[in-house]
């Protein structure tokens, strides 16, 4: 099973993994964890990930927690994501600080969604906090991940957008501003949002409203 696990045909790993998955062994944790580190293809990660999660989480938490301060990018991102399907939230202190501002961005996108998943009830304002301070980070998946973890985390992150929305960096103040429409109203597509968001930023508020009565006014 573990020479299956690291087979050279894709389709070969994900029957094993869910084989394993099947029928949990903790004598295979360890190959598991392993795999998750390395492993290229996306749904045989997610078959791996879910093996784990069929095993106690008494000897599985331990273990992925040492990943999360592995010097391999995919083995932090993968134990996150693996910590968000297990759902434990005495993990959340496992959210770092540094998770959250991870110079890679899949185990920085990975960890927002983590944190709004695990955080407990009456303390989003922490992440949201955490959060903010990456607005205008990355290219327009970066940003919709981030946008969409800060609306998961509610009310809190109003106040703390509305200020981000008067930053002197275009990019920030773009972001948070779409951001907050987002929040306002979910059915908003993401581009849209930050194309009006943008427009007001270069314009001004008032300058703004101005162009768009105009552009709605009949000819």
């Amino acid at each position: 099973m573990t020479q299956a696990l690291g087979a050279d045909d894709p389709t070969v790993r994900l029957r094993a993994a869910l084989a394993v998955g099947s029928n949990p062994d903790p004598v295979f944790l360890g190959t598991l964890v392993e795999r998750c580190a390395v492993e290229p293809d996306f749904f045989v990660r997610d078959m791996l990930s879910w093996a784990l999660t069929r095993l106690p989480p008494r000897i599985t938490l331990p273990r992925i927690r040492q990943e999360l301060d592995s010097e391999r990018p995919q083995a932090r991102s993968q134990a996150l994501h693996t910590l968000s399907k297990i759902g434990d939230r005495s993990t959340w202190a496992w959210i770092t600080r540094d998770l959250l501002r991870d110079a890679d961005d899949e185990v920085a996108r990975t960890a927002w969604r983590v944190a709004v998943v695990l955080v407990p009830e009456g303390e989003e304002k922490e992440p949201a906090a955490e959060l903010v301070l990456q607005l205008g980070r990355g290219d327009r998946d970066v940003q919709l991940s981030l946008s969409r973890a800060l609306v998961d985390l509610g009310d809190v992150t109003k106040p703390l957008l509305e200020k981000a929305g008067e930053s002197s960096d275009p990019a920030v103040a773009a972001h948070a501003r779409a951001t907050e429409l987002l929040r306002q109203n979910p059915e908003t597509g993401f581009d849209a949002a930050l194309d009006e968001a943008k427009r007001v930023v270069a314009l001004g508020p008032g300058r703004a409203a101005a162009a768009a009565e105009a552009e709605d006014a009949p000819c």
